[in-house]
């Protein structure tokens, strides 16, 4: 049984956006900051970092920078790179729907 390197299956997987959702969904559970811009800059990288960097707005050197492990972006800025990956960003009760006390 052939197998394939990790990197080869991400950069097939990374290209449909309903994989890509699902993908960022797993790592932003994880709370791990670190690796969630990891994940977005794997993404970026398969659809191409300056394409997405133009549709985001921001300049490809800057948005290397942003995605980093040591990154720190905005609110904006990730809600616009998201915009670039074709993601947007959305919320759901963590439970029922109540709040928790």
């Amino acid at each position: 049984m052939a197998t394939r390197p990790y990197s080869e299956t991400l950069k097939e997987v990374l290209k449909d956006p309903k994989d890509v959702a699902e993908y960022l969904g797993v790592v932003l559970k994880e709370e791990d900051e670190a690796g969630f811009l990891v994940a977005l800059r794997n993404i970026a990288e398969v659809r191409g970092m300056a394409e997405v960097a133009k549709l985001a707005g921001v300049g490809r050197e800057s948005l290397y920078k942003t995605l980093s492990e040591n990154g720190n972006p905005k609110l904006s800025t990730l809600v616009s790179v998201l915009h670039g990956i074709g993601i947007r960003l959305s919320f759901e009760p963590e439970n029922d729907g109540h709040a928790a006390r």
